[in-house]
């Protein structure tokens, strides 16, 4: 029977499909290094959190195939995974309305300072309503960085809730966005000149690196939002710190970060106007029995010589070891 190791468990839907085929191990850690003796044992690796390079892969001379649950891959190197002919299995789709609704959602607690109402007034101190710090989205308008299928739906649920969608993705054409009633924006600058929310959905690639930093922030309104359910390294965290204690961004709310597990000690988390969620967007409990079970369905696929299609690296099926 084929091992698969995973770094954490799998939500328990997604673990009895793959006990069915498939000898499971826990290594409970997001530095897969540390278990090396178990990473050599492996047919396959579930990734949930951590990174895994060509020097982990070239440990394992068993290994046929990654899984990722979810759609991000870019803790991968992708390059070598393919080179060695290892397929990279994604779950696309599953997440996207867990994802968009908790981007809506964190839209929302920040614009109505939702966070620091609450710790005041814990603290007894009930004139924190009259800091006048929340605003209605009714009317506002919303840039949407990234026009795939989270941006799509977290589009179509502000553009719901009365507020205006204008869109920046130099990869979908302006007449796709123009058909579902939005506003395109051909270059970032438009966007950050005119919105007064920005929700983020993009990957990170080398061109989306710190992508929104200090020249960005200073483009946007006094007074927007930023909302991160993407990826953290999108933002320079150093430049997010001094725009909300200056005051000029009102407010940013992240699902994400640039080092994860989140640190306590980063600054942000003393600002009053910062939120933070602990990567949890696609943990729904729909969800996860949804993303589970097509990454187990995919990594057992894989494992008995199937070319699985939700795969990130289709070129690795052109290795020999597929021939």
């Amino acid at each position: 029977m084929s091992v698969v190791l995973l770094s954490h468990r799998l939500y328990e839907d997604g673990m009895a499909v793959l006990e069915q085929g498939a000898k499971t191990v826990v290594a409970d850690s997001s530095d897969l290094r540390k278990n090396i003796d178990l990473v050599k044992q492996a047919d396959g690796i579930v990734l949930r959190v951590g990174r895994i390079g060509r020097d982990l892969m070239e440990a394992c001379p068993k290994l046929r195939v990654i899984s990722r649950p979810g759609v991000g891959v870019d803790t991968v190197d992708m390059e070598a995974a393919t080179e060695l002919g290892i397929p990279v299995v994604v779950a696309p789709g599953t997440n996207l309305r867990s994802v968009a609704e908790h981007a809506v959602a964190l839209i929302y607690a920040i614009t109505k300072n939702v966070y620091e109402s609450h710790e005041k007034t814990a603290k007894g101190e009930f004139g924190i309503r009259n800091k006048y710090a929340a605003i209605e989205l009714m009317g506002k308008r919303v840039g949407i960085a990234g026009f795939g299928h989270i941006g799509k739906e977290t589009a179509r649920i502000c553009r719901n809730n009365e507020m205006e969608v204008s869109v920046y993705d130099r990869f979908v054409p302006a007449e796709v966005v123009q058909g579902f009633g939005y506003t395109h924006e051909p270059e970032l600058n438009g966007l950050l000149t005119s919105c007064d929310v920005f929700s983020l959905h993009m990957p990170a690639t080398k061109e989306t690196a710190n992508m929104f930093g200090a020249s960005q922030f200073a483009a946007m309104k006094p007074g927007a939002f930023l909302v991160n359910c993407a990826r953290g390294e999108i933002v320079d965290e150093v430049a997010l710190f001094d725009v909300l204690n200056s005051g000029h961004l009102a407010g940013a709310a992240v699902d994400v970060m640039a080092d994860e597990p989140m640190k306590k000690d980063n600054r942000l988390f003393s600002l009053p106007n910062f939120i933070a969620t602990p990567h949890m967007a696609a943990l729904t409990r729909e969800s996860a029995s949804r993303t589970s079970q097509l990454t187990a369905q995919g990594t057992l696929a894989v494992l008995r010589g199937e070319r699985w299609p939700h795969v990130a690296n289709p070129q690795a099926y052109q290795h020999p070891r597929w021939a």
